[in-house]
């Protein structure tokens, strides 16, 4: 008899990998199938912000990830002599997500942690060089044929779900058969990646834009002696052999030479800017790169899968644990796609900027300041329009992650249960009526401050941090966990 799961992911990235961590560790049965042997060894992201990072607190892997990770101070936008056109700070302290607001990784590093945190958990099977040849789409389940590419024998299975994270060739997305809208960016760049041989202090910790119509590039500093070089081509560039290492020091020769560091990886990626228009059909799902692919210059690509993996992970989970009603799900796509959508078009934004023939003029004239500068500072767009009273017509926004008077994160003392901030005298009828964490801001001073900051007296947070609603009396509270408790726990008829 063919093996049933809740739930089934194709692709084992770190989008594919949180989400198999976060469905797991809400307690459903899940396989994964990817078509590697195992982790790509050579980097390809290298930046995620405080909201991912909180997505991995969720998952439980921040203290092995603090110790292969850098926090970056920000990134420079500069001419073609050096000068600074526009500051990109980020803030030295935690912001309210609880996390500093930009970190540099190497992605083999966090694929092994996320997939050590996957393998402790025991409803979770993992199956590498297994790839999936058909999809068949049933009322209640879906059927997959799968090809173990070793043993080249065939494997049959059935989930209640699958979730396609196999990037931008996905299988699931050609099953799905809708086009994706393209928002007009293509261009082809050189990604290059060294280790330094020796130390290079000069180089410096802020990422860098070389704004220069001639020849744009972008700067990484990464964690340890890790550097990345990502140089635009241009036409006559392709002629070039971009294989060959002289070619390669040529290109890097305004910055490094190869006395300083030898060459991890070279290849020359296609930018590309598109959101596919629709996420979902019957039981099949997307995320990560089968949903969206955008530009580098903000660092949301990964990002954006991470929060896919978010904010689907905890709806499939009340599906089928609770048997909310479907429909939960339709939530999905329309939250998440407008949020990505925002990420790709300031993406876009920023490309045209760093590519100008006057770039100080464009960039003064997309983030002027008052004494005349330049300055960006990060976006936070809300969700797209969803579930919950507050998120109806302009979408929610993220709740901040509170310090609690024992030195514990907001998160940490919740797991993967929604949660209550509220100031009330009648907690234990909340505890009988909310299937949930209750924070008590009358013992909580930094509940009692948030509160007053958003002039409410109650806050409902989902799984995924956003907030669900707010309710300023005990009625509107009342009437507050009375929608989050059909949301997530009756089926309706």
């Amino acid at each position: 008899m063919q093996p049933h799961y809740d739930v089934a992911i194709i692709g084992y990235g770190p989008t594919g990998a949180t989400l198999a961590n976060l469905l797991g560790r809400f307690g459903l049965s899940v396989v994964v199938f990817d078509r590697e042997a195992e982790i790509y060894k050579l980097p390809r992201a290298v930046h995620f912000d405080d909201e991912v990072m909180r997505i991995f607190q969720s998952a439980g892997i921040t203290d092995q990830l603090q110790e292969k990770i850098r926090i970056n101070p920000g990134m420079r936008f500069v001419d073609s002599t050096g000068k600074l056109l526009l500051d990109w700070p980020r803030p030295a302290e935690e912001s309210p997500q609880g996390w500093n607001t930009s970190y540099r990784f190497h992605q083999p590093d966090l694929e092994a942690i996320l997939r050590e945190s996957v393998d402790r958990l025991t409803n979770i099977d993992v199956f590498t060089s297994h790839s999936v040849l058909s999809v068949s789409s049933h009322s209640d389940h879906v059927t997959l044929q799968v090809e173990d590419t070793i043993g080249e024998q065939l494997v049959s299975t059935t989930a209640t779900y699958v979730v396609g994270c196999d990037g931008a060739r996905s299988t699931v997305r050609a099953i799905i058969d809708e086009p994706m809208e393209d928002f007009g960016f293509r261009e082809k760049w050189l990604v290059v990646d060294v280790i330094l041989t020796r130390p290079r202090p000069d180089l410096g910790d802020y990422s860098i834009q070389h704004c220069d119509a001639e020849r744009s590039a972008t700067y990484v500093r990464g964690p340890g002696d890790r550097r990345r070089w990502e140089i635009a081509l241009k036409s006559w560039d392709l002629s070039l052999d971009l294989s060959d290492a002289g070619t390669i020091w040529q290109l890097l020769s305004a910055w490094i030479s190869p006395e300083d560091a030898e060459l991890e990886r070279n290849a020359v990626y296609e930018f590309r800017s598109r959101v596919a228009r629709q996420w979902s059909s019957g039981r099949l799902y997307l995320a990560g790169d089968a949903a969206h692919q955008m530009p580098p210059f903000m660092g949301q690509g990964m990002c954006a899968g991470i929060r896919d993996a978010a904010n689907l992970a905890w709806k499939l989970a009340v599906c089928v644990e609770k048997g909310a009603d479907p429909s939960l799900l339709q939530s999905y796509q329309s939250e998440r796609r407008p949020h990505a959508s925002q990420y790709v078009q300031m993406s876009i934004r920023l490309g045209g900027l760093i590519n100008a023939s006057k770039p100080q003029e464009a960039l003064t004239a997309a983030f002027p300041q008052a004494d005349g500068s330049s300055r960006l500072e990060s976006i936070a767009p809300p969700l797209g329009p969803g579930i919950g009273p507050d998120n109806q017509q302009d979408g929610c926004r993220l709740s901040r992650q509170l310090l609690l008077s024992n030195g514990q994160k907001m998160d940490d003392n919740v797991g993967l249960a929604p949660a209550l901030i509220v100031r009330s005298n009648d907690l234990n009828s909340l505890r009988l009526s909310f299937d949930g964490v209750i924070i008590d801001a009358q013992s909580e001073p930094s509940a009692a401050d948030y509160l007053t900051e958003l002039e409410v007296s109650a806050v409902l947070v989902r799984p995924d941090r956003y907030i669900f609603g707010t309710a300023s009396d005990a009625s509107a509270l009342v009437d507050l966990i009375a929608s989050w408790n059909a949301t997530v726990s009756v089926r309706h008829n």
